[in-house]
């Protein structure tokens, strides 16, 4: 089949497409290497450099490529920072996912993939289930929702089958280190080769699920061809949470360094999420999952072999006001 994976040069969507590829699809990548590498995408994918907003670029894209069914992984996905950059949030989450879907139903795509997130959620439950109603408290999570509930409109007009996994605190090899907004093991992990302390905003008892890319990108990747997967909604990722105290413990053993910890101010966050991932396992199996302590191990030895990167600080913030310092320009 041939299939579009949009963020395909990112950290999840170059493993998304490295499974499809695996399984024999004709993939096609489209990234705008804002976030990704084009070291990160498959030899076997062809690859388009090119944004999701770019309505004129898309459309020719899809009458070109035909696809079949489309990955949609592009986003900038920082949650917290997502508050002080709401248009940039909205145009590159919502905007682009809806050029995407607007290309798929005109050129008749049968399938369309999205990643969502664990953010829609807000400050549920726990463990949050797919019943659990959505209350995204940050942007990102806003913009992602939108979108998911823009796929149930399209599929009741339009016919357009839809998936939709959230996934949370996905970690692993080939993870942009280098951003300073998301993926605190990255971060961690950057920091401790740079010889600077892990930071973590205020006490750091907030607990969080890490989850390792290996038990995520294969099943999204295989999802396309199992029919009851299709038009549901699905959380992936780790069941145990862990505090990012004892993360950055963990980070440190697995870095091979004492655990050196700077805590700042505290910052507009939930404090608690982790899922429950029994509907995935009813429709694609009980699977085991990778240790954490094992996980962190490949992505440090990934980590040491490609070095320190810098951590330019985001270049358009809109709103100032609560912004916190070591987020600011330096």
């Amino acid at each position: 089949m041939r299939i579009l994976v949009t963020g395909g040069a990112g950290f999840i969507g170059s493993h998304v497409a490295d499974a499809l590829i695996a399984r024999r699809h004709d993939v096609t990548v489209l990234d705008d290497l804002t976030g990704g590498s084009r070291s990160n995408v498959p030899a076997a994918a062809r690859f388009v450099e090119g944004s999701v907003t770019d309505d004129a670029l898309v459309k020719d894209l899809f009458a070109a490529g035909r696809f079949d069914h489309v990955y949609h992984l592009a986003a900038y996905a920082a949650e917290g920072l997502s508050h002080f950059i709401k248009r940039f949030n909205y145009t590159n989450n919502v905007i682009g996912s809806v050029t995407l879907i607007n290309a798929a139903v005109n050129t008749g795509v049968k399938g369309f993939v999205f990643t969502s997130s664990i953010a829609v959620y807000g400050r549920a439950p726990l463990p949050m289930t797919e019943d659990t109603r959505p209350e995204p408290e940050d942007s990102y999570g806003i913009a992602k929702y939108a979108v998911e509930q823009e796929l149930q409109a399209t599929r009741a007009l339009f016919g357009l089958d839809y998936m939709i996994f959230r996934p949370h605190n996905v970690y692993g090899s080939r993870q942009n280190i280098g951003d300073r907004y998301r993926n605190v093991v990255g971060i961690f992990m950057n920091q401790i080769l740079q010889g600077k302390p892990m930071t973590i905003f205020g006490d750091g008892e907030q607990t969080r699920a890490f989850s390792y890319v290996d038990d995520v990108a294969p099943i999204m990747a295989a999802a396309i061809d199992n029919p009851a997967a299709w038009n549901q909604v699905f959380n992936i990722g780790a069941d145990q949470p862990t505090t990012v105290n004892e993360l950055a413990r963990r980070v440190a053993a697995a870095m091979g360094s004492e655990p050196r910890i700077l805590h700042l101010d505290a910052r507009h966050e939930v404090v608690h999420a982790h899922s429950d991932h029994q509907k995935l396992a009813s429709v694609f199996g009980a699977r085991p999952m990778t240790p954490l302590e094992d996980g962190l191990k490949v992505m440090a030895e990934w980590v040491k072999a490609h070095g320190a990167r810098a951590t330019p600080a985001f270049d358009g913030i809109e709103v100032t006001k609560n912004l916190p310092a070591s987020w600011r320009s330096s």
